[in-house]
């Protein structure tokens, strides 16, 4: 049962520290999009996962916080997380795996369908380092047409 930290535990451990948010959302087809701040803290535990702990607002103005646990596991070969935040009801599971720059770490995970009809839909959220500290959380969705459309995107600069 006991872990030891992996060369993809090392690529998570970059997320380690204090960060600002500046994130911008796409409402929908023909309306602008949206821009909110916010930080993130990530800590490790035990060298193994990762815990970021955000804090912001909704478009709205309404505060949100939410929680995101990433880490690697050996057995099935792929990283593994989830996230919470406190205005969805919702757990997101994500599994993933490095771009082959290793810049990148593709989260696939499945949710309700924007469209508000009750069904489900694929997204993805990607995490790049541009520089050591300044990355991206760009959050995708697979349409019908097979085609990913992106309606999030999130600028992390380190603080601490």
């Amino acid at each position: 049962m006991m872990g030891e930290p992996q060369k993809e535990h090392e690529w998570l451990h970059q997320l380690v520290g204090a960060w600002t948010a500046e994130m911008t959302c796409s409402m929908g087809p023909g309306q602008p999009p949206t821009t909110s701040t916010g930080a993130e803290t990530v800590r490790s535990l035990g060298g193994l996962w990762t815990l970021g702990e955000g804090e912001g607002t909704c478009p709205d103005g309404t505060p949100v916080t939410s929680l995101m646990t990433l880490g690697f596991d050996p057995a099935r070969g792929r990283f593994v997380g989830t996230f919470v935040a406190s205005m969805m009801t919702m757990i997101w599971r994500y599994y993933g795996a490095l771009s082959a720059d290793d810049k990148s770490l593709v989260l696939d995970t499945e949710g309700p369908s924007m469209a508000g009809d009750g069904s489900t839909a694929k997204y993805q959220d990607i995490i790049t380092f541009l520089s050591p500290d300044h990355r991206t959380l760009t959050s995708r969705a697979l349409g019908a047409d097979g085609q990913w459309t992106e309606f999030m995107a999130t600028h992390y600069r380190r603080i601490a």
